[in-house]
């Protein structure tokens, strides 16, 4: 049964449709032709892109990444998605939001199928209302008081519903995608439309042609009049599923119309290893077949035919059948609006059924071996952490030649790819790992006295002690782009502080990171904790790995500010240590050094200028101006091939100014700096906390007033008189090595040593104490003695 729409008043859709379909269609094979680009096309001035997708269909895609190549998409929409919490009318909200989405996707030049519930509750709701209008009237009418008597409502038989609910269902539907140019056509089909081979082969004829003209066909089981299903025939084999409900048709019309992507939204976030809502239960990311025996089933949603079971079954039968499946919520307000659009994106949402089992662990396993190691390594002695750190330190020259092999092959791959900066970056050197071995040491003699160091000991009363001590945070996430050095500093931190650790490297890395992990894990071995430090592997997107906070306790980013400010974005729940940007800044005062400035300018821009702790914007005092030392300034950064911008009040001194700033907030990560002219010491900090980032900032003086006027009133994390800002540093400040530099004021700022790695627990040593001996008559009182504390604690 079909019915076709289009907007009124509209020419008929085939004449105002057809010349534009034939002019970009898309061969009806899941591929385009080779020729085939990105372009921009428009339909009623709305311009929308049409998507390059290469797709052949034959089995489903092994990864979620691979989900943005799906070109045929089917979207089944569940009774406890289409439906109000009521059970009587639909859900306008969602219904509009997915609408919107199904016509972005459509018009990028996917085909879109919706299979869809809802008609039952559409027409339970107008029939409820007929017959509280009929009971209404009649009551009236035969009354002798104009008073109604509570009156009940019968039972409504659900094909009734049905068959009031279809027409209105449908015009809700055209309705909403007309607001989009998007015509829709509607599709009742029963089982028998299936098992009758000359209705099958109509049914499919129709909707192969509904797609080539750009239609999205919805789909619903005719319940008026469809029949009980057949017993014992559902999901026996390919050919055979049964029509029962609208999760084995979804399933059917996928693997009838070869699909590519099946999207399953219902009232739960996905698949979950036991009934959602129990204390245990987990959401599964991957579901592969033969698992079905890990999951219990709990009881299905509050409307509809089938459960979770119906739904995996049917997920199963379409992948077996060549269809990839995803199951998600479709109702929560927070992802309701995107829940389509990330799926096919193929960020972390709901369910994936694959029938590809990775060669490793999950992240989520991952994540838990890193907590269970991590808890291991705290309880080690702090000698036995020393140890491992020491010989991760001993690894990393003894194995140089190996070390610096994998890095080369990096170096090769990345060539061409990579701006010059983060080539610097992502390579290594002999002196780099003996620079590194230092550092370690240097963590291994610190960490001696970092787990479990009493911070404070307070006698609460008599008998009654209590004591702060430091204890690890948890499980760490490090992200980290082209750094590979990153790796063993950051693994030398987590083992002296106790913590587990995950690390996500930058593909351009992937072969160092994957020899310096094997040597990390090979030094963790000496004492039983290898588990203790992750490499993960697996494609998981940054955005997916924020997500999750109930494996993560805290995320350090390593890399660019684009990548800080996207993880800051991205993390739900999960606090993020970092710095978005570097803009570190260098005062230049009227009564500075001339055989000092030049040195530091220099060592500050140029000795290293992709580093986040290098200088980026240069304030001079304006007295400073054509002088010797300001010459000296601009041949010697001429020299060294920096390029000068100018700031506003620089560039008005200027007949023949360099390139004026565009912005006085820029972290280059180059050989290029800005130039700018303040007229005092509170004119400069003034600038700096206005443009700067809080990161590093110095003054160059002689004059020391000036110069603790500066360090006092700056409020950034740190502050330098006379020196290079490239002293930010956990190794040059004597941590041994540093997470990550943290501009946050909790916690932790500056650079970040194992100090920052470390949270406190309260321990409470009483004698049968009960807080009602405190009461006003109570037999105790509180003492609240500061008790000495012990300066080194082993155990």
């Amino acid at each position: 049964m079909l019915r076709y729409m289009h907007r009124s008043g509209f020419q008929p859709f085939n004449q105002r449709l057809l010349p534009w379909v034939q002019s970009i269609a898309v061969p009806r094979s899941h591929g385009v032709q080779p020729s085939a680009v990105r372009h921009v096309r428009s339909w009623s001035n709305i311009p929308f892109i049409t998507v390059p997708l290469s797709r052949a269909h034959g089995k489903p895609f092994a990864h979620r990444s691979e989900l943005k190549h799906a070109k045929r998409i089917v979207v089944k929409l569940g009774s406890a998605v289409v439906t109000r919490g009521d059970e009587c009318g639909l859900a306008l909200g969602r219904l509009a939001s997915i609408v919107e989405q199904v016509s972005v996707l459509q018009n990028q030049g996917r085909e879109m199928m919706l299979v869809t519930s809802g008609a039952v509750a559409f027409g339970k709701q107008r029939l409820r209302h007929e017959i509280l209008l009929s009971q209404s009237v009649r009551q009236a009418l035969h009354s002798g008081q104009n008073q109604l008597k509570e009156m009940a409502i019968p039972v409504l038989e659900a094909r009734a519903c049905a068959a009031a609910g279809q027409s209105g269902l449908m015009a809700l539907y055209e309705a909403m995608f007309t607001q989009y140019s998007i015509c829709a056509a509607q599709i009742l089909v029963t089982n028998l439309d299936f098992h009758d081979e000359q209705k099958r082969r109509n049914l499919n004829g129709t909707l192969h042609e509904l797609l080539r003209m750009n239609i999205v066909p919805i789909v619903n089981t005719n319940d008026a009049v469809v029949p009980p299903a057949e017993p014992n025939s559902d999901l026996q084999g390919v050919n055979v599923i049964s029509v029962k409900d609208n999760d084995s048709l979804a399933a059917r019309l996928a693997v009838e119309m070869k699909t590519d992507l099946l999207i399953v939204l219902s009232d739960v976030e996905g698949l979950f290893d036991s009934p959602p809502g129990s204390d245990d239960a987990k959401l599964i990311d991957i579901f592969y077949p033969g698992d079905q025996q890990s999951v219990t089933f709990g009881t299905k949603s509050r409307v509809g035919l089938g459960g979770m079971e119906a739904k995996v079954k049917a997920a199963l039968w379409a992948l077996q059948g060549g269809t990839s499946v995803v199951i998600a919520n479709g109702t929560h307000p927070k992802v309701s609006g995107h829940v389509i659009t990330d799926i096919v994106e193929g960020k972390k949402v709901g369910t994936f059924f694959s029938e590809v089992k990775p060669a490793g662990p999950t992240v989520e396993q991952q994540g838990e071996m890193a907590r269970s190691g991590g808890r291991m390594l705290a309880t080690l002695a702090p000698e036995q952490r020393a140890e491992i750190i020491h010989h991760l330190a001993d690894l990393l020259t003894d194995q140089r030649e190996e070390i610096l092999l994998a890095n080369k092959k990096d170096l090769e791959e990345a060539e061409g790819r990579l701006a010059t900066p983060l080539m610097k970056r992502l390579s290594l050197s002999t002196s780099k790992l003996n620079s590194l071995a230092i550092g370690l040491r240097q963590i291994a003699a610190s960490s001696q006295d970092s787990v479990g160091r009493i911070l404070r000991r307070t006698r609460i009363a008599k008998n009654l002690e209590l004591e702060q001590v430091t204890v690890p945070i948890g499980v760490l996430l490090v992200i980290f782009e082209s750094r590979p050095d990153c790796l063993p500093q950051v693994a030398a931190l987590a083992i002296a502080s106790g913590n587990g650790l995950l690390l996500k490297g930058g593909k351009e890395a992937a072969h160092s990171n994957r020899i310096l992990h094997h040597l990390t894990q090979e030094a963790l071995s000496i004492h039983g904790v290898k588990d203790a430090i992750q490499l993960v592997n697996t494609r998981e997107e940054v955005e997916d790995l924020c997500r999750l906070d109930k494996i993560i306790d805290l995320i350090i980013p390593r890399g660019s500010s684009q990548l800080v400010r996207d993880i800051q974005k991205a993390a739900k729940g999960i606090p993020v240590m970092g710095h978005s940007e570097g803009i570190c800044h260098m005062y230049v005062d009227s009564e500075a050094s001339v055989d000092k400035v030049t040195r530091l300018v220099r060592d500050s821009k140029c000795e290293y200028p992709a580093a986040c702790n290098a200088l980026e914007t240069l304030l001079i005092h304006r007295d400073l101006l054509r002088t010797p030392l300001f010459d000296q300034i601009i041949d010697m950064l001429r020299v060294e091939q920096v390029k000068i911008h100018a700031g506003p009040k620089f560039a008005s001194y200027l007949t023949f100014s360099p390139s004026e700033v565009k912005s006085l907030r820029i972290e280059y990560g180059d050989l290029e700096v800005c130039i700018e002219v303040v007229d005092s010491v509170q004119e400069a900090i003034d600038h700096i906390h206005k443009y700067g980032s809080s990161h590093t900032d110095v003054i160059v003086t002689e004059n020391e007033k000036t110069a603790e006027f500066f360090l006092q009133h700056v409020d950034s994390a740190c502050v330098f008189w006379n020196a290079s800002t490239r002293f930010s540093d956990g190794y040059r400040f004597g941590l041994g090595a540093e997470v990550g530099i943290s501009t946050s004021r909790i916690h932790a700022r500056g650079p970040v040593g194992l100090e920052g790695l470390l949270t406190t627990k309260w321990l409470l040593r009483g004698q049968d104490h009960v807080v009602s001996d405190f009461s006003e008559h109570g037999s105790l009182k509180y003492l609240h003695e500061n008790l000495p504390v012990p300066q080194r604690n082993f155990s």
